[in-house]
């Protein structure tokens, strides 16, 4: 099997890779309550385990390498509840810029910032957007259940899409962490969903007012984890792996003009 992860590679190697026009992928995540039922490891042990799942059903035609996963991320709206560390934006935008551009002074020049925690989405492809412009370099970014939206909607029972310590999330850290998931738990862990950005019932959902987390949910539940299962986490992890490893090896991605 193609070795695809940076820190089990040698020097050697990982230049061999960038004179291959290796796809690097860097995931962040975020490490932060996940109601009561889950770890505060669930932002970023997902992302990275889809990334490393992705680079590998990627390596047979596609040259990549998987970097460190950064654990944290922009989690302040989880502050109000325990467990959470969070970055400021100045912060995370100074570890993104030196791990994006470390990789470029080494030859990369595809780099996809793979993400893993909502609270990230915006501050990244503002990042992103600078970085590209200070570089003149096909670099992107996404995350991964807007790349796997139709899929995981395919998969849930009583949600149409990924939310928060919600049946997605929890049926997959079942699949991966079985032993820090008490089942017996499941059937009290739902929160309200409200569709919008302010998450507030009535307002125009085109608004955003920004709110701590526990004013929505005092749980830090969204959605609903009743139906979370070992089975549907697999198949949750295959579909999702499978759709950003092709959205990652399209050529088009990388091709296109800045």
């Amino acid at each position: 099997m193609t070795e695809i992860e940076w820190s089990r590679l040698k020097a050697a190697e990982i230049k061999a890779l960038a004179g291959r026009n290796a796809v690097v992928i860097v995931p962040i995540g975020a490490t932060e309550q996940h109601g009561p039922h889950l770890p505060s490891m669930v932002d970023w042990r997902l992302v990275q385990e889809v990334a490393h799942r992705a680079a590998r059903l990627m390596a047979p035609s596609t040259p990549v390498i998987v970097a460190p996963t950064i654990p944290y991320g922009m989690s302040e709206h989880h502050m109000s509840l325990n467990g959470t560390i969070t970055l400021d934006y100045a912060t995370m935008y100074a570890v993104i810029r030196c791990v994006v551009e470390s990789a470029i002074r080494h030859g990369f020049k595809r780099i996809f910032v793979l993400n893993g925690h909502g609270g990230n989405t915006t501050a990244l492809q503002n990042m992103i957007g600078e970085l590209t412009v200070a570089h003149k370099l096909p670099l992107a970014t996404g995350t991964y259940w807007d790349i796997a939206a139709s899929s995981i909607a395919k998969l849930l029972d009583r949600q149409k899409a990924l939310l928060h310590a919600c049946e997605a999330e929890t049926s997959m850290i079942m699949a991966l962490s079985p032993e820090l998931v008490n089942p017996d738990e499941l059937a009290q862990m739902h929160g309200p969903y409200i569709p919008g950005l302010s998450g507030i019932a009535g307002v125009n959902p085109g608004v955003y007012r920004w709110r701590q987390l526990s004013s929505r949910s005092p749980i830090g539940v969204i959605g609903d984890a009743a139906t979370a299962s070992v089975e549907k986490g697999e198949k949750l992890l295959q579909a999702i792996a499978g759709d950003v490893a092709e959205a990652l090896a399209d050529e088009r991605l990388w091709s296109a003009p800045i």
